[in-house]
């Protein structure tokens, strides 16, 4: 339980830094987008540099908690990868959300964001319904 509490307040505090930052503000990524203002391009570099630092020093340890040996699989890119990224990329663009900033959006009570958020439920059940008769997905 105390594990989901912490989760829980991770994800709060990293939902409040999204809206800070402006990454839950449509224009914020309209702009990123359009390349008229690259503030939220720095602060995804940033996330990019920060993960890749963290993981390196788990690769490092190789263990977790609890002395848990550390497993990382790496996902191959498939011929479906670039359509995946295009609807991603579309949807991100259309919506001004990913799938993080649609939950800071949400808690900013920013109520077109909840047909965003049911479009990313929907979007990957279809995905998870395809994946069943389709495992080349």
């Amino acid at each position: 339980m105390a594990k989901k509490v912490g989760f829980l307040i991770f994800g709060i505090i990293f939902g409040f830094a999204l809206s800070r930052v402006g990454a839950s503000e449509f224009d914020a990524i309209y702009d990123m987008f359009t390349g008229s203002d690259l503030k939220l391009v720095g602060v995804i570099i940033t996330a990019i540099v920060t993960g890749f630092a963290g993981m390196q020093l788990l690769h490092i340890k190789k263990t977790v908690r609890n002395g848990e040996k550390l497993n990382v699989s790496h996902k191959k890119l498939g011929k479906w990868s670039l359509a995946g990224a295009a609807v991603f990329g579309i949807g991100w663009g259309l919506s001004g959300a990913c799938p993080g900033t649609v939950l800071a959006q949400i808690g900013e009570g920013k109520v077109f964001a909840l047909t965003t958020f049911l479009g990313m439920v929907l979007g990957t059940y279809i995905y998870a319904l395809l994946k069943q008769h389709r495992p080349e997905l």
